[in-house]
């Protein structure tokens, strides 16, 4: 069907290095990395030194979520790490197109994250300089979180940009991701969910992201 990013938020930190390991004998695409910051959303997550131990065992692309304010200080560090992918939030880039510009520029693939109360239409112009469009389904800010039903009216709104606009951005999902509605968002545009808990809290976490792939 599609793509899964496991977001390591949601793994055992005192057991990093099997976390890790794990994801990459699994049919994962991406290591999903979760940075938030206490300000722009209510929860404090990681940052440099345990991406830093992720990236030593990765063998799977790291896509990181920048949930914090004033990103752009940042964007060098996170590709020294070996950051691939790098969302950062409409809501925190007044100069958006420049953030996405400059992305790009470092040798990262950029992406741009919408809130749930964000509609589409103010990325009409943005994403001509996007490689992703991550479409928030829960609030931003802690993991656990039942899916924003209206987050599917996004994701096809999107799905149809991109097919009228001929652009080739890929459409990431996160929050609320599981086995009873994964088939259905893939269906509706998307091509990468984003998975913490359902993964990691589940009997076999293998089998639980086969489920979704």
């Amino acid at each position: 069907m599609g793509k899964v990013a496991v977001s390591m938020l949601s793994s055992d930190f005192g057991h990093l290095a099997d976390s890790c390991h794990m994801v990459n004998s699994s049919s994962a695409w991406s290591f999903h990395l979760d940075v938030m910051d206490g300000v722009f959303v209510p929860n404090i997550s990681y940052g440099f030194p345990i991406i830093q131990a992720i990236a030593r065992y990765a063998k799977k692309p790291m896509d990181a979520h920048l949930m914090t304010v004033d990103p752009s200080r940042y964007y060098e560090r996170y590709r020294d790490l070996g950051v691939e992918w790098l969302a950062v939030h409409y809501e925190t880039c007044p100069h958006l197109n420049r953030d996405l510009q400059e992305i790009r520029r470092l040798g990262m693939k950029a992406g741009v994250a919408l809130n749930p109360a964000t509609p589409v239409s103010v990325l009409e112009q943005a994403v001509h300089h996007a490689d992703l469009v991550l479409v928030m389904s829960v609030n931003p800010g802690f993991g656990g979180q039942t899916f924003i039903e209206e987050s599917v009216e996004k994701i096809n709104r999107l799905h149809r940009i991109r097919q009228e606009k001929g652009l080739r951005f890929v459409i990431q999902v996160d929050g609320g991701i599981n086995v009873s509605n994964a088939r259905m968002l893939y269906q509706n545009g998307a091509d990468i969910l984003v998975a913490g808990n359902y993964v990691f809290n589940s009997k076999d976490p293998l089998a639980a992201i086969n489920a979704i792939t």
